[in-house]
C-alpha cells in the first residue's frame, strides 16, 4: 500500500465557476491511517521522554 493518507488528482478537479474549485483526492483508508497512527505514537513518544 501507499503510506500517504491520500493522493491529489490533479486533472480529475473541475473548476465550477471563478469562485468554486472540486478538488479530488483517492485514499487507501487503512493503510494510510495505519501509517498516521505509527506517526502519533512516535510523536508521542519522542515527548513523553
Amino acid at each position: 500500500g501507499d503510506s500517504r493518507s491520500s493522493i491529489f488528482d490533479a486533472k480529475a478537479g473541475i473548476a465550477l465557476n471563478k469562485n468554486f474549485v472540486k478538488l479530488v483526492s483517492w485514499y487507501d483508508n487503512e493503510w494510510g491511517y495505519s501509517s498516521r497512527v505509527i506517526d502519533l505514537l512516535v510523536f508521542v513518544a519522542k515527548k513523553s521522554f
